[in-house]
């Protein structure tokens, strides 16, 4: 099996410079506090144009097919906020886009991608990742963007690290949720590069820790995923992202469901900050640990696709 190879940073400076058309640098914001600490910040890429951060590595990768590529039009396997992307960059590019998501998915997210002009096309989870598992998309005539072992997809997330080191040279430690791994592939990449003494923590909910129990194990491993946490409720760790990532993590944290509907609350209420529960992860797990332990630190916020029921019921407790 071919493991990944990371990003290089020339890679993901040539992707930063092609991603200002289209992605909104996304600024450091303290996590709010009522004793006025700011050891915390938040990176909101619930800002982005289909609020979330994968209009970054997906469009990145859209751009990055040739003429002959796009014309046979694009497809991804997705919980949602990378079909929304995907369905975004179809309109861009004049293209057809098709996603096969689980039918389990936040209607939010299926209404959002159809929105864009994409096709969502539901079946049952265990579809999904047998798809995913056994290459379904070689099989279709669409040019499949792979959200996680894509190298084009993870050098456009990377952009998300230069951001960081630019606007907080002094970050002792980043927290990245984790799914499939293509987030932490191109951030905990582009972060050791730019300054190795950076501690990556990656971040999944107790629901679905299959990097955790990876990671324990010494490789990929599979769990059983009940969570809130839709964005991220990725059972297994592949054979070819898992090197990548057992060698960029200092360090993997696991979130209650509790705490992370605390966090959606707390970031809804004080930030201002409508963030789905993979989105709030982040902070969460950082919120959990002692200064002394995470030092001086950034949170990804990394979407905001929450369905309307979902959020009231967690505002109201």
């Amino acid at each position: 099996m071919t493991t990944v190879t990371p990003p290089t940073l020339n890679e993901v400076t040539v992707a930063a410079k092609r991603l200002e058309a289209v992605a909104i640098r996304t600024p450091l914001v303290a996590l709010h506090s009522y004793d006025c600490a700011s050891d915390i910040l938040l990176k909101p890429e619930i800002l982005q144009p289909v609020t979330s951060f994968k209009i970054r590595g997906i469009y990145y990768a859209v751009a990055s097919l040739s003429d002959q590529e796009r014309a046979r039009g694009i497809s991804t396997v997705s919980a949602g906020n990378t079909a929304q992307a995907l369905a975004w960059c179809g309109r861009h590019f004049g293209i057809p886009a098709r996603s096969l998501m689980p039918d389990s998915a936040p209607q939010s997210k299926i209404d959002a991608v159809r929105a864009y002009g994409g096709e969502p096309v539901l079946v049952p989870v265990d579809e999904v990742f047998r798809y995913l598992r056994e290459h379904g998309w070689e099989d279709e005539p669409y040019s499949f963007i792979h959200p996680w072992t894509s190298r084009d997809v993870m050098i456009g997330h990377g952009s998300i690290a230069l951001e960081i080191i630019e606007d907080f040279p002094e970050v002792e430690s980043v927290f990245i949720p984790v799914g499939g791994g293509g987030l932490m592939g191109g951030v905990g990449s582009t972060l050791k590069a730019l300054k190795p003494s950076v501690k990556v923590f990656a971040v999944e909910p107790e629901g679905c820790p299959s990097l955790h129990v990876s990671l324990q194990a010494g490789q990929p491993m599979s769990v059983d995923c009940n969570t809130i946490c839709d964005g991220v409720a990725v059972p297994y760790i592949t054979d070819e992202m898992f090197p990548l990532l057992q060698a960029i993590v200092d360090e993997s944290v696991l979130v209650s469901e509790e705490a992370v509907k605390s966090m959606v609350k707390r970031l809804a209420m004080r930030n201002k900050i409508i963030a789905e529960p993979s989105g709030a992860l982040a902070a969460a797990a950082a919120t959990n640990l002692p200064l002394e332990k995470r030092g001086r630190c950034v949170c990804l916020v990394t979407g905001g696709s929450i369905d309307r029921a979902k959020l009231m019921a967690i505002l109201e407790t």
